[in-house]
C-alpha cells in the first residue's frame, strides 16, 4: 500500500473518530437537556398546582357588638346676663354661678367636680344705648353616671332659679374603657367571620383552613338607642360598641 493510501486511511479514521466523539457529546447534551426539560416541566406543573391550591380562599367579614354603659359624664353649662350697665351684668352672672354651685351641691356632687372653663364680655350699641352681655361657662365632670342623670333631669330647676341656659348646655356621656374590651371583641368578630367562612365552605364542598390575612376595622361607639345630644336633651349613657373585621381564610 502506498504512503498516499495510508495517509488517506488515517485521515478517514481520524474524521470518523471525531464525528463519533461529536455525536456522543451531542447525544449526551441532548439527553441532559431533555431531562432538564422534563424535570422543569414537572416542577412547573407542580408549582402551578400548588399555586392553584394556594388560591383557594374565601374572604368574609365578622361582626362583634357589645352594649356598655358610659363611665364619664361631662356637662358644659353656658349662661349669660345682659344689661346696659356692665357691673349689673357681671353681678347677675355671679349670682347665677352661685345658684348653679348650690344646685350641684344639693345633688351631692363634690365642689371640685364643677370647674369654670371660660368667660367673655360683648357689647352692642343701638340708638346710643350700649348693652353689655357677660357669658360664663362651667363644666361638670363626674364618673357618677346615675347622679349625672338625675342632675340633667332637673336642669330646668336652674331656669326656675333665674339662670338663663344658652344653647349647647347639654350632658355628654363617654365610654373610656374601650381598650379593656378590644381583645375580646376582636376574637368574637374573628369567630363570627370563621362561622361565615364555614357556611360558605360547606356550600361549596370545601373545608376552612388557617387565616391567610386579616384586617381589623375601626371601633365605633354610638348611643345604643339612637339618642343624640342637644339643648334640653342629654346624650345617652347607654352605648353600643361595634367592630367589623375582614378575614381571608384558606380553603382545604
Amino acid at each position: 500500500m502506498s504512503e498516499i493510501e495510508n495517509g488517506t486511511n488515517e485521515q478517514v479514521q481520524a474524521t470518523n473518530s471525531s464525528l463519533s466523539s461529536t455525536t456522543t457529546r451531542w447525544f449526551g447534551t441532548a439527553g441532559i437537556a431533555s431531562i432538564g426539560l422534563i424535570l422543569g416541566g414537572y416542577l412547573l406543573g407542580d408549582g402551578l398546582l400548588r399555586a392553584k391550591e394556594a388560591e383557594r380562599s374565601v374572604t368574609v367579614r365578622g361582626l362583634a357588638e357589645r352594649d356598655v354603659t358610659a363611665d364619664l359624664a361631662t356637662w358644659t353649662i353656658s349662661y349669660s346676663a345682659s344689661a346696659t350697665n356692665l357691673a349689673e351684668a357681671q353681678g347677675k352672672v355671679r349670682r347665677d354661678t352661685g345658684a348653679i354651685e348650690d344646685f350641684f351641691k344639693e345633688l351631692g356632687f363634690p365642689a371640685e367636680s364643677l370647674q369654670p372653663t371660660g368667660a367673655n364680655v360683648s357689647s352692642y350699641t343701638n340708638r346710643g344705648v350700649t348693652t353689655y352681655t357677660v357669658r360664663q361657662r362651667l363644666a361638670l365632670r363626674t364618673n357618677d353616671i346615675e347622679r349625672a342623670q338625675r342632675a340633667v333631669a332637673k336642669q330646668f330647676d336652674l331656669v326656675g332659679r333665674g339662670v338663663f341656659l344658652e344653647e349647647g348646655s347639654g350632658m355628654s356621656y363617654t365610654f373610656t374603657k374601650l381598650n379593656d374590651i378590644k381583645p375580646e371583641m376582636v376574637a368574637e368578630a374573628t369567630r363570627d367571620a370563621r362561622a361565615s367562612a364555614e357556611q360558605f365552605a360547606q356550600d361549596s364542598g370545601a373545608g376552612v383552613g388557617a387565616i391567610k390575612d386579616a384586617t381589623q376595622g375601626y371601633f365605633s361607639i354610638e348611643a345604643r338607642d339612637g339618642d343624640s345630644g342637644g339643648w334640653g336633651k342629654s346624650d345617652s349613657p347607654y352605648k353600643k360598641v361595634r367592630v367589623v373585621t375582614t378575614v381571608n381564610f384558606s380553603l382545604d
